[in-house]
């Protein structure tokens, strides 16, 4: 029978690479379309866009840290398990412990990948939000919504 054997150079590569998939990269802008109201100068809604992508990126920064946290932590717990299970299965011969260990890496690196794809979708779904409410109180021109009217007080 022929066994695998993985270096510990090996292990440390799969691991590095795996940990990377797992990662969630943060919006780096809006996906939505936002216009500016009638009579407002491009300067004004730059201005205006500027200060509501700062806004919006503020609102998902936390969301952003737990997910890059979950996906290590699956792919790291994947892998103590399948470093366990493996050296179990082959009788706890030590060159397979690390078989074991790369297999259950990749294993959490698929879960890990799963739940950072949905956490980075939820995290831009947050940000166009926060990004469409800010234009909005601006007076910009959201789609789908009527314009703020401007009220001017009654003399």
């Amino acid at each position: 029978m022929h066994y695998l054997y993985l270096s510990h150079k090996h292990i440390t590569a799969i691991t590095v690479s795996i940990l990377l998939t797992a990662c969630v990269s943060a919006p780096t802008g809006p996906t939505i379309t936002i216009m500016p109201r009638e009579g407002k100068s491009f300067d004004e809604f730059k201005r205006d866009d500027d200060e509501c992508r700062n806004f919006a990126s503020k609102s998902v920064q936390d969301g952003n840290t737990a997910a890059l946290k979950e996906g290590a932590i699956s792919a790291a717990t994947a892998a103590a398990i399948g470093a366990a299970a493996g050296a179990m299965y082959q009788g706890g011969s030590s060159k397979n412990v690390g078989t074991g260990a790369a297999i259950g890496m990749v294993g959490g690196a698929a879960v890990g990948a799963m739940g950072a794809s949905n956490k980075e979708t939820q995290a831009q779904n947050q940000y166009n939000t926060a990004y469409q409410q800010c234009m909005y109180t601006k007076g910009n021109q959201v789609p789908g919504f009527k314009p703020v009217n401007e009220f001017k007080p009654i003399k």
